[in-house]
């Protein structure tokens, strides 16, 4: 009987199983459909294959749909107490993800929760970097009206090595807008290669309260990118201060973009449990 160690944790309900790149099997993109399955598998939004770095841990992030992604800020957060609570890494180091290289910064709690604070770097606003479908390139792409789910939405289109898309709100989206607009969003032809969603509420100049469609994925309790994106994007249009609380399904973090600066975000995240997965791979 083959065995492989698996570990998971989550960031506010955003959910990941760790597994060492050396040991995954050889077609992991198959294989994370079956081990994020909610019934048949173990149950996460995504698979992190890490493997040590000179100055901290490398991560590939396969979506539970098997498609690889970038970035995930919960999901480096989740890596990054791991490696550390585990002495892989000091509690400074740096993750290295498809998006780039992120500092990180891991303060143990009581438990097996850590708190991080993670340098998400300069958000990405080019048009054509994000990127989005305009026969001109803009700077910045703040309200795009788009026809999506049989209505007309604003979006603002953002990136934080992955792309992100705002939508504000005077009221917090219900689980029927999510499911219906997310997935509309995700697959317009606006973002050729697909784009997180985020519905977007302010509830005051330093407080956002924001649901979540994942690339990908879905619906998910919370998103450490789309966090910050929301962020950004309620700061380019004039909604929010530069430091802002964001209240997920799963729990809050805290962003900040200082004036030209890069984001950094701070929030909790746990390990749950290490064991050995038994099926066949």
């Amino acid at each position: 009987m083959s065995r492989l160690r698996v570990a998971k944790a989550h960031g506010l309900g955003n959910d990941f199983l760790l597994v060492e790149e050396d040991l995954a099997p050889a077609d992991p993109l198959a294989w994370t459909r079956r081990l994020c399955d909610r019934h048949r598998g173990l149950g996460a939004d995504g698979v992190l294959l890490f493997r040590p770095a000179a100055d901290g841990v490398r991560m590939r992030l396969i979506n539970a749909d098997g498609g690889e992604a970038e970035i995930s800020a919960n999901g480096l957060r989740c890596l990054a107490a791991f490696a550390h609570l585990r002495g892989l890494a000091p509690a400074a180091h740096v993750v290295h993800t498809g998006a780039g290289p992120r500092p990180v910064e891991v303060t143990p709690l009581a438990g097996t929760r850590a708190r991080v604070v993670t340098d998400l770097g300069r958000p990405i606003l080019r048009s054509d970097l994000v990127p989005v479908a305009l026969d001109q390139v803009r700077e910045a792409v703040l309200e795009q009206p788009l026809e999506a789910a049989g209505g007309s939405w604003s979006v603002t289109a953002t990136s934080l090595g992955n792309p992100h898309c705002a939508v504000f709100l005077d009221r917090p989206a219900d689980d029927a807008l999510v499911a219906r607009l997310g997935p509309a969003l995700e697959r317009h032809p606006f973002f050729p290669r697909r784009t997180n969603v985020e519905l977007v509420t302010p509830l005051s100049r330093t407080e956002l309260r924001v649901r979540f469609w994942e690339r990908g994925v879905g619906p998910t309790q919370a998103s450490g990118t789309g966090a910050a994106s929301a962020v950004v994007a309620a700061i380019l249009t004039g909604r929010c201060e530069r430091s802002a609380r964001v209240v997920c399904d799963g729990g809050a973090l805290e962003v900040e973009w200082p004036l030209d600066g890069h984001v950094r975000q701070v929030g909790e995240v746990e390990l749950l449990f290490e064991g050995d997965w038994l099926a066949d791979c």
